[in-house]
């Protein structure tokens, strides 16, 4: 988890996500960095548009809103299997949207 927090916090600082600045991140931070998942993370980002990600990831936290309010005018045995269907579709929705962070 602490390198996509890394590549988030270069990212939002302007800095290119790279090799070398993700390993000061994380030195930074006191975590020796593993050279093989700081290939990946770059490797995986390279040619991602990481704010679409981001906003695409952060849809789904809007969703339960909407659900409460619309099941609070259902009737009462709709309301619980309307629930656990809206409740899986966002599941879906968030690891898909998370999944667009790695191209």
């Amino acid at each position: 988890m602490e390198y996509i927090y890394t590549a988030m916090l270069l990212h939002k600082s302007g800095k290119k996500i790279e090799e070398s600045n993700v390993k000061k991140v994380l030195e930074a931070a006191g975590i020796k960095a593993d050279e093989a998942r700081v290939k990946a993370l770059v490797a995986a980002l390279e040619g991602v548009n990481i704010d679409e990600a981001i906003e695409k990831a952060a849809i789904p936290v809007a969703a339960p809103v909407a659900q409460a309010a619309d099941t609070a005018h259902a009737p009462k045995g709709e309301d619980t299997k309307k629930k656990a269907e809206e409740e899986k579709k966002t599941d879906e929705q968030a690891a898909a949207g998370l999944g667009a962070l790695f191209g």
